[in-house]
């Protein structure tokens, strides 16, 4: 039975809900040898204890630092230290400032399982000292300008404007570029400059949304994306050219599916107007309405609710399973269209979405998400979070909403 609907913009909800779905990690996720659990089945039972997963490891940093700073509460702050000790003393090699992709965490140690360096992995990493600095922990101000210092040696590329993705252990570049690492080293560094106000920062960040909102975005041509002119792709050859066919037989990948990803325009979106008020600029608020509205337009389901997956090129929809992520980031960008242009069809979208995670995605007998559902929003997979999820997406999108009712009220 579906629990009572509530208002969705309240704040009092939504810290409410923030705290409801740390509630199903905190405390049984806490490792006492180290860090946290990142498997857990729907119940709550953990499923790995040994694996541990570098995005998963930041994000708990981040989910923390945000309870902490919204609550106040000691147990919070207790878990983003743990967190933060963890990442730095089972990922960090020294030695280089690469962090591991994946360890195997066992009797208070750790073994590397993948070395490997990805962007997406030091973006998350910038993230979390970010977040944890602006909790009140000083080092972290440090540790945030050491892991962008690595960032802009290794991965950065000049000609491009961008950051390159993945790396060997000893930062030998691989050939694949991907516009994923790009959008949350975006994320990071807006957080970084908001956390303590250092300019290099948002002037980063700035480059990367033109990077990717503007150049990269218009090699979506209607000759070569009849349905997605002008939207973002997400694999490029290493000279960021097109590459329409990098994981074309792997569209549900984790990290790297193909096809024009739903939530990625809007997350986008979202973030060029976290931006804009930051570093204000015309083409913000145009760019953010065109990707979100037509998001919004191609991917609804209107027969069962919810935003899909993937699209392809010419506009079918190559993946029909709704993911919890797409629908967060969706609601949260919706919600800061909504505040910037006062379009009530923004709140409009905002409550549409919200009522359909309500339905489907809020586990209201265990607590926190459902990963992922089937087109007909039949829960498929006993995984309630895998490596990376954690509720970061949905918690964070609750934090960036917050901000916005907030100043509304």
């Amino acid at each position: 039975m579906t629990a009572p609907r509530p208002n969705y913009r309240s704040a009092d909800f939504l810290r409410a809900h923030i705290r409801q779905t740390m509630a199903f990690y905190d405390p049984v996720a806490t490792d006492a040898s180290g860090g946290q659990y990142h498997f857990f089945l729907d119940d709550g039972t953990v499923y790995d204890t040994r694996t541990r997963h570098l995005v998963s490891a930041t994000r708990f940093v981040v989910t923390h630092a945000m309870l902490y700073r919204t609550t106040g509460e000691q147990r919070y702050q207790a878990g983003m230290l743990h967190a933060l000790q963890f990442l730095r003393t089972a990922f960090l090699d020294p030695a280089t400032g690469g962090y591991a992709w994946l360890i195997d965490w066992n009797e208070g140690r750790a073994t590397v399982q993948d070395a490997t360096r990805h962007c997406y992995g030091m973006a998350f990493v910038m993230l979390a000292y970010a977040r944890a600095f602006e909790a009140g922990v000083p080092e972290a101000r440090q540790w945030l300008a050491q892991a962008f210092d690595t960032a802009e040696q290794h991965f950065w590329q000049p000609p491009a404007g961008l950051y390159a993705d993945e790396a060997s252990p000893d930062w030998q570049l691989t050939g694949y570029r991907g516009q994923n690492a790009n959008m949350h080293a975006c994320e990071a560094l807006i957080s970084a400059f908001r956390a303590t106000g250092e300019r290099r920062y948002i002037e980063r960040a700035e480059q990367l949304a033109q990077g990717i909102c503007q150049r990269q975005a218009a090699l979506s041509s209607p000759a070569s994306a009849p349905a997605a002119e002008g939207w973002v792709w997400e694999h490029f050859h290493a000279d960021w050219s097109v590459d329409w066919d990098y994981n074309r037989h792997d569209r549900s990948n984790i990290f790297r599916p193909w096809g024009y990803q739903i939530g990625h325009q809007t997350e986008w979106a979202k973030l060029l107007l976290q931006l804009d008020a930051l570093l204000p600029a015309d083409w913000h608020l145009p760019c953010a309405q065109r990707l979100f509205d037509a998001a919004v337009h191609r991917g609804w389901d209107a027969e069962h609710g919810g935003l899909y997956y993937g699209m392809a090129p010419d506009g079918s929809i190559c993946d029909d399973g709704k993911y919890h992520w797409v629908q967060a980031e969706s609601l949260a960008a919706a919600a800061v269209l909504a505040a910037r242009t006062g379009d009530e069809r923004y709140w409009q979208w905002y409550h549409r979405i919200w009522a359909y995670c309500w339905a489907h995605f809020v586990d209201h007998d265990h607590g926190a998400w459902f990963r992922i559902l089937h087109r007909d929003n039949r829960n498929t997979t006993r995984e309630k979070s895998n490596a990376g999820k954690v509720d970061y997406h949905n918690m964070g999108a609750c934090y960036d909403v917050l901000g916005v009712v907030e100043g509304c009220e």
